[in-house]
């Protein structure tokens, strides 16, 4: 007789997160005996779910917001990754250890590279200073982008997160007109329809993109942005934030099975759930 394994995501709040739906889709389409749960825990109280975790021997754990730097205290060990960043959003058993790692920004290069992007010799411009915006730049200098410009507008938060990568510089905006890639990894836009979006629901002036470009939201509620229907009117490649979602849950569950498991049942599943929102 095998023992059903439990995964869990940790959180608050997690009730409209979408990790539950896409990992359950996954442990489904791979026929192995996994469930995926979340819990709202309230801020402060993770190294209290770190504890719950060793106690009922929850095989694997998910970490979102508030609980990424709290967590990164709370592990045993931790990969070059979470410990760039501070910030743990996957704990996975190596023996009698817990390891955190950081999945966010290895997974936006495996989303795009999934849509034939290759950001290795790449000029990239990331919009934003926070937490996402830290994980790409990082994940991009350690897969080999030359050029990786910060904007945001508080200098000084820009100027902490190019520190994460020796490629990365703080730019104007200009810089986005001769940048290969340019991310929005700010919120900036998400839950607005592009027919309802202004000039403050866009990251930046959209007439400093052009055809050739790869054009990247990580908002993906709405899935089609208004950052992205402007990026798709003048030629370039637009590409959405859900694979950056879906691809750093799959590079979890590889950790907790061993497996990667399939990225388009995940996406379905996503896209599907998004369609209710």
């Amino acid at each position: 007789m095998t023992t059903r394994r439990v995964a869990a995501l940790i959180g608050s709040p997690v009730e409209h997160s979408l990790s539950p739906v896409i990992h359950q889709a996954a442990f489904d389409a791979a026929g192995i005996d996994w469930t995926y749960v979340a819990f709202d825990v309230a801020p402060g109280c993770a190294a209290d779910a770190i504890r719950a975790m060793r106690v009922l021997g929850i095989a694997g754990m998910s970490v979102t917001m508030p609980h990424k730097r709290d967590v990164f205290d709370a592990v045993d060990r931790l990969e070059p990754a979470a410990q760039a960043l501070h910030s743990v959003n996957t704990v996975t058993w190596d023996g009698d250890e817990l390891v955190g790692s950081s999945t966010d920004g290895a997974g936006f290069v495996s989303s795009l590279a999934e849509c034939g992007v290759d950001v290795d010799g790449a000029r990239v411009a990331v919009i934003g200073a926070g937490g996402a915006a830290r994980s790409v730049i990082d994940a991009l200098g350690r897969a080999g982008s030359i050029d990786i410009t910060v904007l945001n507008r508080t200098r000084e938060h820009a100027e902490r997160a190019a520190t994460l990568s020796s490629a990365a510089s703080v730019g104007v905006v200009s810089d986005i007109g001769r940048a290969d890639i340019i991310v929005n990894a700010t919120n900036v836009g998400m839950g607005v329809a592009p027919d309802d979006a202004g000039p403050d629901d866009l990251p930046c002036d959209p007439a400093l993109l052009h055809a050739g470009q790869v054009v990247i939201d990580l908002v993906y509620h709405p899935l089609r942005t208004a950052w992205i229907e402007a990026a798709a009117s003048v030629g370039a490649q637009a590409i959405d934030g859900l694979g950056m979602l879906i691809h750093q849950a799959a590079l979890q569950q590889e950790r907790w099975t061993g497996m990667l498991p399939d990225t388009t049942v995940m996406r379905i599943a996503a896209e599907a759930a998004l369609v209710g929102r």
